[in-house]
């Protein structure tokens, strides 16, 4: 015995083909634009709230590109999803709230995708009740389907009116990890 397990039959699986919409070249280089807009106008001391799971990867990034502008933000978390499983929206649920004092403090809320408008009018009138003033920053604006008056101060990428995927956004909590935002065919 040489200690390996048997072979596994492969289940037959069709994976979708995903087409780039955003390269992870022009991701980074709009990221670090975005960073250096932010750091003069908010200056050194800032708190972003990152609404999660979606925006981790563009939060981190950039948070990363905020420090080479010569930023030290504090980062706190909002956790929100009205995805579920699903391609549409649909009632939003807190999953885990900011625990950073808000009261009178400058707020950058950072989501990855402005699209209904709605989870984004939501965590944004919820930070400003608490006393925030609050901007927001998104990786994406799908102004297509917009159904709340929200918007973003600070926009990455104006997207077409595609489910998209990839750089943190997922379809039924997949895709996350690809290092670029796709549509996949058919969606």
């Amino acid at each position: 015995m040489t200690g390996r397990r048997p072979e596994a039959k492969a289940a037959e699986t069709t994976t979708p083909r995903i087409g780039v919409v955003f390269s992870a070249e022009d991701i980074a280089d709009r990221v670090a634009a975005l960073a250096r807009q932010i750091g003069a106008d908010f200056g050194a001391d800032m708190l972003i709230v990152a609404i999660l799971k979606g925006s981790f990867v563009f939060a981190a990034d950039l948070v990363r590109a905020l420090h080479h502008a010569g930023v030290r933000p504090e980062i706190d978390f909002l956790t929100l999803s009205s995805y579920g499983a699903g391609t549409e929206p649909g009632a939003i649920r807190v999953g885990q709230d900011v625990t950073s004092r808000l009261d009178g403090r400058e707020v950058l809320l950072l989501d990855d995708i402005l699209d209904s408008g709605r989870t984004v009018g939501f965590a944004k009138d919820l930070l400003e009740r608490r006393g925030a003033k609050v901007r927001v920053c998104v990786l994406l604006d799908k102004r297509g389907r917009r159904a709340a008056p929200v918007a973003a101060d600070y926009v990455g990428f104006v997207c077409p009116n595609r489910f998209v995927v990839g750089y943190g956004l997922d379809q039924a909590h997949y895709w996350r990890e690809l290092p670029f935002i796709g549509a996949i065919d058919g969606i």
